[in-house]
């Protein structure tokens, strides 16, 4: 897996994914939008740990400089 994420990328990412854990313990959110919402900052976190995102391979993207 050749990296295709950039580091403002990756970093937009994780911020999402601490904001929308911060907002779930705070019970801010619930029901089915914190489940969807978890799943989403789940896979954000760990896209951006490993600097590959599956949708952007099949359209040639990145944002890595």
């Amino acid at each position: 897996m050749k990296q295709n994420m950039g580091s403002i990328d990756r970093i937009v990412r994780a911020v999402f994914a601490v904001v929308v854990a911060v907002l779930y313990f705070t019970n801010l959110i619930s029901g089915t939008a914190a489940i969807i919402l978890g799943i989403l900052a789940i896979v954000f976190l760990l896209t951006s740990v490993v600097g590959f995102c599956p949708l952007y391979a099949p359209f040639k993207l990145s944002t890595k400089k």
